[in-house]
């Protein structure tokens, strides 16, 4: 029986053999079959086997028209498989796309998932954040280069999220000068923020702890433009009702002198 199944499946291997029989290499048209079948595959979410078609084309077609789609194919292989391993690789291979074809009219695609990759090697705010400082300059790379490209929305988008993860990084770091009891260092933070991303989307946790970090300082008038412009752009924020009542409690007059948590 075993003699037998060996038979067998030596038949089935050598039937699926048959059917996936690529083109000899330096054959007529070999590149065309490789490219349609990488990306048939990719198509599948078969990544490592259409990664093998594009790779065989790249490597031995270096004349073929279609060999820097293939490159972009085998960036997008690694993309797809979602691992932090693979988007490193990935972003190689788009790296060197650019590199080896900067004035192919898919550059600004290659930019673009170059981006995203580095966008998908991002840490969460609380630890080191070099990853998301590239991803940042790649993505403003795209946003420089290509103002019409059909990828922008998606760019714009990834480029957000990538400004809030830092500024979230950033507010942290303020908060914990707030928590140590150093208004000074939360202060100087928070302003910095401020400055350097004004669109962040977490706007109004940094408005409230900057005015409640002046206002421990005793700079009360300093600190009511932050609760004021808190209310007046963030109607749904979860700090509304927290500021309604400092704001209340610091126009009754300087007997109030201690900031609430």
């Amino acid at each position: 029986m075993g003699l037998v199944a060996v038979v067998l499946a030596l038949f089935v291997l050598g039937a699926c053999g048959a059917k996936q029989k690529t083109p000899a290499l330096g054959q007529a048209d070999a590149d065309v079959f490789l490219f349609q079948r990488g990306t048939e595959e990719l198509a599948k979410k078969h990544w490592l086997t259409a990664r093998e078609y594009f790779r065989r084309l790249v490597d031995s077609y270096p004349q073929s028209r279609l060999r820097a789609d293939a490159k972009l194919g085998i960036g997008d292989t690694y993309l797809g498989e979602g691992r932090i391993e693979s988007y490193i690789l990935g972003a190689n291979e788009f790296r060197e796309f650019l590199q080896f074809f900067p004035s192919s009219p898919r550059a600004d695609y290659a930019v673009y998932r170059l981006g995203y990759a580095q966008s998908k090697q991002m840490l969460k705010p609380e630890r080191d954040q070099t990853a998301t400082h590239e991803a940042i300059k790649e993505l403003k790379r795209f946003l420089d280069s290509y103002p019409d490209s059909k990828y922008r929305p998606e760019v714009e988008k990834l480029y957000r999220d990538a400004r809030n993860r830092l500024a979230e990084s950033e507010f942290n770091k303020g908060l914990l000068y707030y928590r140590i009891r150093n208004p000074i260092g939360a202060v100087s933070r928070f302003t910095e923020l401020l400055k350097s991303d004004p669109e962040f989307a977490g706007r109004d946790k940094v408005y409230y702890y900057l005015a409640e970090a002046l206002a421990k300082m005793n700079l009360v008038p300093e600190a009511l433009p932050y609760y004021d412009k808190l209310l007046q752009e963030f109607p749904k924020s979860e700090y509304r009702k927290k500021t309604e009542k400092r704001l209340a409690e610091l126009k009754k007059g300087p007997e109030v002198k201690k900031a609430g948590g």
